[in-house]
C-alpha cells in the first residue's frame, strides 16, 4: 500500500467501480453508501485500496483507437435513405449529405481526432483551479500573484 496523497480523479474512479459493483448486485445499498463516504473522504491511496480489494477487477475497455467503425449500420442507413429518396419522387439527391457526413469517419478516422490541449497556461499548476505545491511556496496557504 502506498501513502501517496490521492486525487479527485482517483476517488471518482473508485466510486465508479463501487457503483458498478452495486449495480451488479455485489454490494448492498448500505455497503455502497458506506464505501462511497469513505472513498470521498480518503486522503491517501492506501485508504482507497481496501474499498475495492474484495471486488473483481473491471475488464479493460476496448480501445477505439485503430479500430475501424462498423460498416453494417452505415450501409443499412444509406440504403434506407436512398430508398426514401426513390420512393418520394427521385428529385434532388439529398441523401448525399448525410451519407457523405457519416462516410467521412470511414475515410479518415485518425485525422478527425485532435490531440488534447493542456488546460492551464501556468506550468506550475495542473488544472489552473488550484496551485500546485511548486507554484506556491512551501507551507504557504496563498495563491501566487
Amino acid at each position: 500500500m502506498t501513502e501517496l496523497l490521492t486525487s479527485d480523479v482517483d476517488r471518482e474512479r473508485v466510486a465508479e467501480r463501487l457503483r458498478t459493483a452495486a449495480g451488479e448486485g455485489r454490494l448492498t445499498p448500505a455497503e455502497l453508501e458506506e464505501r462511497l463516504e469513505r472513498a470521498f473522504s480518503a486522503r491517501t491511496e492506501a485508504e482507497l485500496e481496501p474499498l475495492v480489494a474484495d471486488l473483481p477487477v473491471a475488464p479493460a475497455r476496448e480501445s477505439r483507437r485503430g479500430r475501424r467503425p462498423d460498416l453494417g449500420p452505415f450501409v443499412f442507413v444509406s440504403l434506407m435513405l436512398i430508398g426514401i429518396w426513390a420512393f418520394t419522387g427521385m428529385g434532388y439527391f439529398w441523401p448525399v449529405w448525410p451519407i457523405a457526413g457519416w462516410g467521412i469517419s470511414f475515410v479518415a478516422p485518425g485525422r478527425l481526432r485532435g490531440r488534447c490541449r493542456r488546460r492551464s497556461f501556468n506550468p506550475g499548476s495542473s488544472t489552473a483551479r488550484w496551485p500546485s505545491s511548486a507554484a506556491v511556496g512551501r507551507g504557504s496557504g496563498e495563491r501566487p500573484h
